[in-house]
This record gives structure tokens, sequence and C-alpha cells, in this order.
């Protein structure tokens, strides 16, 4: 029976914030009239060893399967609409913390003003901390949630490539001491190929079309 892929080494940390785009590049203008250069080949690719009769393991690097596949690249997305959403509210709620702020530092203002501030600045400040640890929990257990689901239905996959190919053992790249691995065995690319097409196949279809259109 195969062991559980370790998909519990995947739970990297999501960036905070996109980078940045930076602008293109000036390029410097093509002459006038330039001499007819030969049409560019297309560089060689080179050729995926095939995997070795008789093997009878199998090596996967999970890190890439979920960094590759669509359904991971879709985990990711998900993940970082919902850090944008809550880094959005913690901003929106800073605001009203640095106004509260200003009026406590307001040069003039009336002692019960400043008081009154003070007691907001401490209110909001409390919210803050708050709403970070809640921020934090809601995105870890929705990353839990979202791998689990990875993992069950990148399961069937595996388990599939592992009958086929009747090996006895599937290892992860990321398991300690695996050192260098010989690229013939390594079935990652053919598992993000599978699991594309697998989960493309029970996507549901969309609308039924009205009569009479195409």
């Amino acid at each position: 029976m195969i062991a559980r892929l370790p998909l519990a080494v995947l739970a990297v940390a999501l960036a905070a914030a996109t980078a940045a785009a930076q602008p293109p590049p000036v390029q410097t203008p093509p002459p006038q009239n330039p001499p007819a250069q030969p049409a560019a080949q297309p560089a060689a690719q080179p050729a995926t060893p095939a995997f070795p009769a008789g093997a009878e393991i199998g090596v996967i690097f999970a890190q890439r399967v979920l960094d590759e596949s669509a359904e991971g690249k879709a985990i990711a997305t998900k993940l970082q609409a919902l850090q944008q959403k809550k880094l959005a509210e913690l901003t929106e709620k800073n605001k009203g913390y640095e106004a509260a702020q200003t009026k406590v530092n307001q040069v003039g203002a009336a002692a019960d003003q400043k008081l009154a501030a003070q007691k907001e600045v401490d209110r909001l400040q409390v919210e803050i901390q708050r709403m970070q640890q809640d921020a934090q929990s809601e995105l870890d257990d929705t990353r839990n949630q979202l791998y689990r689901e990875f993992e069950k239905k990148l399961g069937p996959v595996v388990q599939q490539l592992f009958t086929e190919r009747k090996l006895r053992m599937i290892i992860s790249r990321e398991a300690n001491g695996l050192l260098w691995v010989d690229p013939a065995i390594d079935l990652t690319s053919e598992v993000i190929k599978r699991f594309d097409a697998a989960v493309a196949a029970v996507k549901p279809a969309g609308p039924p079309k009205p009569p009479g259109t195409e």
C-alpha cells in the first residue's frame, strides 16, 4: 500500500504582498534597414528520460506539484486573495487608529478631548491586535483546508501511477537524506500532467445554452 504523500511539507508561507511591477527597460531602436536575419530555430528541449524498466522506486518533488499544477496555482490565488482582503480590513482600521492618535498629540486640544482620544486609541489598538490574530487564524485554517482537499484529489493520481508502474515505493524529494535522484525515476512531471487532466475532467460543465443557440 502506498504511503500518503507528505504534503505537510508543502505548507509554505504566502508572501505578504506581490512585488510591484517594474517598468520595462528602454529599448534601443533598430536600424532603419536591418540586414535580413535567418529565422531563429527553437531551442531543442531535452528529452524526458524513459522510466527504467523494472524500477521499483519512484520519486516525486511534492513542492513542484503544488507550485506548477493547476490546482496548486488555484490554491495560491485563493490564499493571496484572502490575505489581501484581511490586509485591506486592517489598513482601514489602522486609519482610525492614526486619526485618534493625531488627536491625542494635537497641540492646544482640551484635556477632556485628549483623554477621550486616548481611550479611542487604546480601544482601537486592542481591536487591531484581535483582528490580526483572527486574520492569521483564518488564513491558517483556510490554507490547511485547501491543502487537505489538494491531497485528497492528488492521492488517486499518485496511487494509479504507483499501480501502473508496479512500484514498491514512492519517495518525496523533500525527504531528509535524499541528496540526488536519477531523473529517469522522477515522476513529478508525469504526476502534474495527470493531476491537471484529472481535475479538469471533474470540473462541472457551464450552464446549459438556451434553445436555438449554437
